[in-house]
């Protein structure tokens, strides 16, 4: 037998095996979902990434007429849900759901993360964003952000805000406000909204960073006013509250919950389900659902997804920097 021949029965079984493998790749990917699908929580439960989880899951579930299983695996500021799915099978029905602190507050807090940030995990879709609001006591001087500004800056020292904890997105909200604005006020932080909103209603600090559900009924009965919002548009339910961008270009630091899966995962199961997250989001159902916990829907693209994180990583690295909080 020539050469030739030898060489064309060769290129002939290769094109058969390609087709047959292309095959196999397009019937996986229309048959996927075939089981159920996991969403881990680096959270206990009631928190804002297992909300949103849960949500998304339920619509999901019925979108892809499987169930969506959420998994709450808290511990060690996210490592212990991270390290689940490393370990595990990246085959598409297990991914991560959590806010953004993970992946753009942790890396320049700790030295030794036992995740990579940028390499471990693959972006699937922004789901959501919870704005946080600058709120003052009732009984506080100001009654606008622009009077607040004026206060501190004319008594230097004199003041102290209130967070959710050293490193928290409500302590580099205000981290970053005081840099852009040359602002000196003392923070005081403390373990979770659960404490520093009561901190604030009983004037033990003026002012605090909190979400919306946490203030609702403390604004309804003025004994809090909402003086400005993180995000870096005004709010829809709260139209009548400044953006802080409207003072400070780029100042965005609106907490974000969105899908990532680890990596490895096949790329038609994150096209498949952020395309589902993309219209579950639009879901006049969810959408209500969402904003009545003070949650925007949002949903998007992989790539979409992967240009926010980088974002608000840079922007957190800056307040981290300005806070001169070091590294452990």
């Amino acid at each position: 037998m020539s050469r030739s021949l030898l060489s064309l029965r060769a290129l002939v079984t290769c094109a058969l095996g390609a087709t047959v493998a292309f095959g196999a790749t397009v019937a996986q990917a229309a048959d996927y979902p075939t089981r159920n699908i996991h969403f881990v929580v680096p959270y206990a439960a009631g928190g804002l990434p297992d909300t949103v989880a849960r949500l998304t899951a339920q619509a999901l579930g019925e979108r892809l007429d499987v169930a969506v299983v959420v998994e709450n695996k808290p511990g060690a500021n996210g490592v212990v849900a991270a390290n689940s799915l490393l370990t595990g099978n990246a085959d598409g029905y297990s991914f991560l759901v959590t806010d953004g602190s993970m992946f753009s507050i942790n890396p320049h807090l700790y030295k030794d993360l036992s995740y990579n940030a940028e390499t471990d995990f693959m972006p699937v879709s922004l789901v959501a964003v919870a704005p946080l609001f600058l709120a003052a006591n009732g009984e506080f001087e100001p009654d606008t952000f622009e009077e607040f500004i004026e206060l501190i800056k004319a008594n230097p020292g004199k003041y102290d805000y209130g967070s959710s904890g050293v490193g928290s997105s409500h302590h580099l909200s205000m981290e970053a406000l005081k840099t852009a604005l040359d602002l000196d006020i003392t923070h005081v932080p403390f373990r979770g909204s659960g404490q520093s909103v009561p901190a604030l209603i009983g004037n033990q600090v003026p002012v605090v960073f909190s979400a919306l559900p946490s203030l609702a009924g403390f604004v309804a009965n003025d004994e809090v006013k909402l003086l400005a919002v993180n995000s870096e548009n005004r709010y829809d339910q709260a139209p009548d509250v400044p953006a802080i961008a409207e003072w400070v270009e780029g100042y965005d630091f609106a907490p974000t919950v969105g899908i990532l899966a680890p990596r490895g995962t096949p790329q038609e199961a994150i096209d498949r389900v952020a395309a589902e997250v993309a219209e579950i989001v639009k879901q006049p159902n969810v959408i209500e659902a969402m904003r009545k916990l003070g949650i925007d829907p949002v949903g998007g693209s992989p790539d979409d997804y992967a240009a926010a994180m980088k974002g608000e990583s840079e922007r957190y690295a800056a307040a981290i920097k300005a806070a001169g909080i070091q590294p452990e």
